[in-house]
């Protein structure tokens, strides 16, 4: 089983075996024919790790605002993930304050963590993750009035035994088709090559719909997308975040839908629920460098 700080050391590796980004697959006249049966996309956004607890800037509050007033969608509601009893997070005043924001606006709250820490389930004992989704849950629920239905694993990483607890809880795992790499906590929190690398995975997302491997849902494809709500540089480049996926999509020939973000809760709920895991034992779609760390090491 890897620890925090191996798993901390590989991820630190892998991102200095990653300066280039390979380029997005090249759209073929077959996938182009297969697309035009296929639904258009909506964005499905999601966010990890926070509320912030910052009372400075705060990233949370700034990523909120935008997701209520933009240009491209306003009122977009979205998935937050939260780390209920992170002193930096949903463990502070502000953080829980926050969270009954997100609630009233009409934005989802998944489970990720209740530890102190940012730790991954496997390496919890049985009784200690039996704790933390008991306290989770009741966390949530007491903004919420309801127990959460949704949770992201911590690392992406997870296995037959805690998913069997999350099962166990009542948790839908959602995963993600792009993840946009600025979990950051190693001194930088820039992304330089965030463009090229939503290009990258929206073209890899647009082969799995010309292949039929999404659900459609109202009408749609709900394509998730992954973005950290502690991350001041997202915070400041959500808009343009928002943007470069509707550029990304054009670019790769993915047909985006009119409303190209979620801005009904109800429709969120549906769409999200669409793409949890039902099946552990079958292979998971995991972002970049994650598919290399946990392969062969999640059963």
């Amino acid at each position: 089983m890897k620890t925090i700080s191996s798993t901390l050391s590989a991820i630190i590796m892998a991102l200095g075996l990653s300066g280039c980004i390979a380029p997005p697959i090249a759209l073929t006249p077959l996938t182009e024919q297969r697309l035009k049966v296929q639904a258009p996309i909506r964005f499905l956004l999601t966010f990890d790790d926070g509320p912030s607890a910052s009372a400075f800037a705060n990233p949370t509050l700034s990523i909120l605002d935008d997701l209520a007033n933009n240009p491209h969608q306003p009122g977009v509601k979205a998935v937050f993930f939260v780390q209920t009893r992170a002193s930096g997070a949903g463990g502070s005043e502000l953080g829980r304050e926050i969270m009954r924001r997100e609630h009233a606006e009409g934005h989802i709250l998944g489970f990720h963590t209740s530890t102190r820490g940012h730790t991954n389930h496997r390496d919890l004992s049985p009784q200690a993750l039996e704790q933390s989704l008991t306290d989770g849950s009741a966390d949530i629920a007491a903004i919420t009035g309801a127990k959460p239905v949704f949770l992201r694993p911590p690392f992406w990483n997870f296995d037959q035994r805690t998913f069997a607890a999350y099962q166990q809880h009542g948790f839908h795992v959602l995963m993600t088709d792009v993840s946009l790499n600025d979990g950051k906590i190693w001194g930088y929190n820039f992304s330089l090559r965030r463009r090229s690398n939503i290009l990258r995975q929206l073209s890899e997302v647009r082969e799995r719909i010309a292949d039929g491997e999404l659900p459609t849902v109202d009408g749609v494809i709900p394509v998730e997308v992954t973005f950290h709500d502690l991350n001041r540089y997202t915070s400041r480049h959500m808009l343009e975040y928002m943007q470069i996926l509707l550029d990304s999509a054009q670019e790769t020939g993915l047909k985006v839908a009119a409303k190209p973000f979620y801005d009904d809760s109800a429709a969120l709920q549906r769409a999200v629920m669409a793409r949890t895991v039902t099946d552990r034992t079958k292979p998971l779609h995991l972002p970049g460098l994650w598919a290399w760390m946990w392969d062969g090491n999640s059963h």
